[in-house]
């Protein structure tokens, strides 16, 4: 991709001709995201997954800063083959930058992003600068963004694209608590730094900064829930079948079964609770006022997508998928959540359940999930 990848093995890092000056990593270190109250399971994700991994400071509770022999790079391609569950987003450390906590960093970053990145853009793909800033600084990410990207799109061939970014450079201010050997400007905010790294969107885990996927709230939203599954069907690459016909367990309010219609699925929304009124007057929802444990034994019809964001025990849940797995045609795909409380100690078990009669595609947390994962799957043929 890049003519020059940044700190690939055996390539040296570009120097720095700024006069205060950027300071390069000899192999990318990496920042990791995950959910606070998960962050254990993300690290032992990545001490699992890594050669002699280190933790060297965490800069938010949910942003740690990494290293590891393979560095981001190394890494990352592992975790494209074997995805994580816990970690939500990766980014690399090319270089730190020392901030001054004023509004001329952003000018400042600007020219660094020019100097040190400009010529190592693919000119043929798109790009995006992605920030996130983790301490009180009198700008915003948008700020960063649009300064840096517009230096970056004068300076350089590629086409900017903040929706469908091809390559990515990320820009993470914030306070070095330590484990850095920071060089420094006359004047800097002690401490404070810009972390910055430029990488393919497909080695981040997720297309978004720090894999914070928001949507907008919409009138006639029923629940938050649909934010879990609009972001699933993004995430997993989820393509409905026109026409469709799905099973939705534990339907009520609604949130999920909306969306589904709103894909063009005709829905069965099973649910001894009430529908949301929009939901009722729609003539492609059937609901069948009763628990799903009552509609196995009535004989369901088959369905081309089952759905499941019960509140229930994991594996529970997962013996329910089970039974309903008869009912699904052979090219059939399901999506659902397995509560997991505090801890993450019923997944393997739920998932070993889940496996008699499934292939697992994905398992993420999300970040519309809480204390829960969501799982992406295909019922394996008889």
């Amino acid at each position: 991709m890049w003519a020059t990848r940044p700190n690939a093995p055996g390539i040296s890092p570009l120097p720095s001709t700024l006069p205060s000056t950027p300071r390069w990593t000899e192999m990318p270190q990496l920042l990791l995201s995950a959910d606070p109250g998960f962050m254990h399971l993300a690290l032992e994700e990545f001490r699992r997954d890594s050669r002699n991994g280190q933790t060297l400071d965490e800069l938010a509770p949910s942003v740690y800063l990494l290293d590891c022999d393979e560095g981001f790079w190394g890494l990352a391609e592992t975790w494209i083959d074997d995805p994580p569950v816990f970690t939500r987003h990766i980014c690399p450390v090319d270089l730190t930058y020392p901030l001054i906590a004023t509004p001329r960093d952003l000018s400042r970053l600007s020219d660094a992003a020019v100097v040190e990145y400009a010529d190592l853009l693919d000119p043929d793909v798109s790009f995006s600068v992605q920030s996130r800033i983790l301490l009180d600084l009198p700008y915003k990410p948008f700020d960063v963004n649009r300064a840096v990207s517009s230096a970056l799109a004068r300076a350089a061939s590629s086409p900017l694209d903040v929706r469908q970014p091809f390559q990515i450079l990320s820009v993470v201010c914030a306070a070095a608590n330590r484990g850095l050997e920071l060089e420094r400007p006359a004047a800097p905010s002690d401490g404070q730094l810009a972390f910055l790294g430029l990488s393919l969107a497909s080695h981040n885990i997720s297309d978004w900064a720090g894999g914070v996927r928001r949507f907008r709230r919409e009138k006639e939203q029923v629940s938050r829930a649909e934010f879990k599954m609009l972001e699933a069907l993004e995430a997993f690459r989820i393509d409905l079948p026109a026409g469709g016909v799905a099973l939705d367990l534990g339907a009520a309010p609604g949130g999920w079964t909306r969306v589904l219609r709103q894909n063009g699925q005709f829905v069965t929304a099973v649910d001894p609770a009430e529908l949301h009124s929009r939901l009722v007057a729609d003539r492609g929802v059937r609901h069948k006022k009763m628990t799903a444990e009552a509609y196995l034994k009535e004989g369901p019809d088959a369905f081309d997508l089952l759905v499941n964001d019960m509140r229930m025990d994991a594996r529970a849940s997962a013996n329910l998928m089970n039974a309903f797995s008869d009912f699904l045609y052979p090219h059939a795909e399901a999506l659902m959540t397995l509560k997991l409380g505090k801890t993450a100690a019923a997944l393997e078990p739920a998932c070993t359940i889940l496996r008699e009669c499934y292939t697992i595609l994905h398992m993420r947390q999300l970040f519309h999930n809480r204390n829960e994962v969501t799982i992406h799957l295909m019922p394996k043929l008889a």
